[in-house]
């Protein structure tokens, strides 16, 4: 999955789609805004959510900022290596920094999710 095939949502997540898994994390932008993450609550493997739903908790030297499923789905993996070091989310929040692992319900639109384009204007905005 390259840069140009992520999808984001207002609310500073990012997600790709490979069939029907859909990968997710916390941009780069949110990461720089939060400061140095120092903990993260990896989701349960199994948890069923809708669209909105909050999907974990994200802990920062600033705060504590809870990230939302941006699709419908059950969560099949968290990303066990964020218990060890939650700062990876800083320094690669697009690639070893993902949070979850999400199987798609059937039928799930994404249309709807900004492109990197659209969402780098959006943070401009």
């Amino acid at each position: 999955m390259g840069e140009k095939d992520r999808l984001f949502t207002e609310t500073h997540e990012w997600f790709s789609v490979e069939s029907d898994v859909a990968t997710l994390g916390l941009t780069d932008y949110a990461q720089g805004e939060l400061g140095d993450i120092v903990f993260v609550e990896l989701p349960e493997a199994g948890r069923s959510l809708a669209a909105g739903d909050v999907l974990t908790t994200v802990e920062s030297v600033k705060s504590v900022s809870e990230l939302y499923a941006p699709v419908e789905g059950e969560i099949i993996e968290g990303n066990a290596a964020l218990e060890d070091d939650p700062s990876v989310i800083n320094s690669d929040p697009y690639g070893k920094g993902w949070i979850a692992k999400l199987k798609l319900a059937p039928g799930t639109d994404v249309s709807r999710f900004m492109t990197t384009e659209q969402y780098e204007t959006h943070i401009k905005g």
